[in-house]
Order: structure tokens, then sequence, then C-alpha cells
């Protein structure tokens, strides 16, 4: 499994990986973008933008890249990054299908994706990964699986997967919404031939949204590698933003707000790969300060305690406007 290459890396970054959800389209729901991007949103903009934190992720040991068919163009991005540096060999890849980029480049689209979760889409969007990532592709998940998707239920879905499985491609699936746990815990139980089909699951998790733990715990033990989501919560968990306790530990560790909600995640045993969503320079330079931060059990106790109902943590989420 290409994982088991972050399982031998010693960097102590290893644990961290660059999503690239903010930076491979104009618009996306993260608090202060208007600061962080400012006015220059062009393809050409974000993809220079992109590169810069690629190089500076990689330099610093991040050797996880996450990308999705609906990030806009992140899979282009990525790609062009991966080309202009063919000695890059020791990075692992990934990316999702499942959504349709519709937004057209516009920050103020009506809809921005569309969910499918057919065959036909995976077939599709495989094709149009192939053509982009082509072998640099390691790990291809199945894009926010809930409780009610049909690709829980599809068997000829889950023959295609399976087979491109034997191909070498590691198969996945991502979670999203208040039944994360009840996602996951379905996609446990999926085979092939008498074989479990995902190999990976990420997964919203962060100090305010908590839900998903026990199951990925159990996805963990399962011999799933866990890769951790949406850990700043889409900048709820920043320094201006944050609740009075999570400042209160940041202070006291002497580093930033987003290193803290980082580490408490890679505190958690089943954590395979935390996720910086950083959008410049200075916010991925923090949050690679994450395996610094030395939390107490006391603060550990205190960040515990600012867990919202999983409900009312996604309605919230959901009413984020996209920037």
């Amino acid at each position: 499994m290409p994982f088991a290459r972050l399982a031998t890396a010693t960097t102590p970054t290893c644990h961290i990986g660059l999503g690239l959800a903010a930076v491979g389209r104009p618009g996306y729901i993260t608090l202060d973008r208007d600061r962080d991007l400012g006015e220059s949103r062009s393809a050409d903009a974000l993809r220079t933008r992109t590169h810069e934190l690629l190089d500076a992720a990689y330099a610093q040991g991040v050797r996880y890249f996450d990308a999705a068919r609906s990030y806009g163009r992140s899979e282009e991005f990525l790609a062009d990054w991966l080309k202009a540096r063919p000695d890059v060999d020791d990075v692992v890849i990934g990316s999702k299908w499942g959504y349709t980029y519709t937004a057209g480049w516009s920050t103020d689209a009506e809809t921005h994706e569309v969910k499918d979760h057919s065959l036909a889409a995976y077939e599709r969007q495989r094709a149009e990964t192939d053509a982009l990532l082509g072998d640099r592709l390691d790990l291809y998940q199945i894009h926010s699986v809930t409780p009610d998707s049909p690709a829980l239920t599809d068997k000829e879905l889950h023959a295609r997967l399976a087979e491109a499985a034997a191909q070498g491609l590691t198969v996945g699936f991502s979670t999203s919404g208040p039944a994360q746990a009840d996602a996951i815990r379905a996609a446990l139980a999926v085979t092939v031939d008498g074989e479990p089909l995902f190999r990976t699951v990420q997964s919203t998790y962060n100090i305010l949204e908590h839900s998903a733990g026990p199951a990925l715990a159990e996805a963990h033990d399962a011999g799933l590698t866990v890769i951790v989501k949406e850990g700043m919560a889409n900048g709820r968990l920043a320094g201006p933003h944050a609740p009075e306790a999570l400042r209160t530990v940041a202070a006291a560790t002497g580093l930033g707000c987003d290193a803290v909600a980082l580490a408490w995640i890679l505190r958690q045993p089943w954590a395979g790969v935390a996720l910086s969503g950083a959008a410049t320079l200075t916010q991925l330079a923090s949050n690679l300060h994450a395996p610094a931060v030395d939390l107490e059990p006391d603060q550990l106790t205190r960040l515990a305690t600012l867990a919202e109902d999983p409900r009312a943590y996604w309605e919230r989420r959901g009413q984020l406007p996209w920037h």
C-alpha cells in the first residue's frame, strides 16, 4: 500500500498532509478567504499559489497531497507540479471522485458542485483523473459518502473498484455530515469476493466535531489508514475565530490555535494523516508546528469540552458562504 511510505518516514511532519480544496478553485467555504486570497484568483494565480504551497510542504517533510475532481483545477495544478519535478518520487497522491465542479470559476455560482456516486460518474471521473495524474495516482476515494449513498450498495461499482485495486490503486472513501459514524461502519462491511473493499477513510474530525471518533478507531483496527480532514473546522478554529479555551491553551504552548487544533488530532492513536488546508505559506508554516505541540492531560480535557452537537455543527457548516 502506498501509505506504507508514510509509516517508514522519519520527518516530524510525515503525518500531516496538504489538502488542495482551498486553492484549486476561486470559491470555498473557509472563513477569512478574502483576506487569504484577495482578488487574485485567476487560474494562473491559483496555480502559482498551489505550486508554492506544494514546494514548501515538500521541503518541510510533508509527503501526502490530497485533491478531488470537485476542487476546481486542483488535479491539474498538482499534475503540473509533479511533471516539473520528476525526482519527487516519495510522495503519496490521493484524489476523490463523486462530485463534479460546476461553478465555472466563479465565487458566486448558485451551485458549486454536484454529487453523483453512480458507476457512470466513477467511470467518467476516473478517466478525467487518469488523463491528469496517470500512474502518479495512489489513492482514489469516493467523495463524501453518507449512509444513504448508493456507493455503499452498488455491487457493479464495487466490482469495478475492486478491479482498480487489483491493478495497484488504493480504494478509499471520505465522509461528511452528522452520520459519519454510520457511513464508516457501513463502508467497513462492504466486501468483494469476501475481501474488504476499502483501505482508507477520510473523515471530518476536529475539536468541535468528535462524533466519528469511535468509528474511525474501528476502521483503524480493521487495517484502514485514517485521514482526517477539516481539522480547522473551515477556519472556525483559527486564531480570530477560535473558542476562548483553545486560545488559552495555544497561548500556554506559545504556538498558534491552528497548530494546537492539529496536534489534538495527531494525539488520536488511530489518526494516520491530518490534512492541512492552508491557503497561504504563513498558514502552512504555522500548521506544520503541530508535531511540536506537547499537550498536557488537563489541556486535552479542556479542549474536549468544546465538542458541539453533530447536527448543530453540520448545520452551521452548511450555512457558511462560498467566498
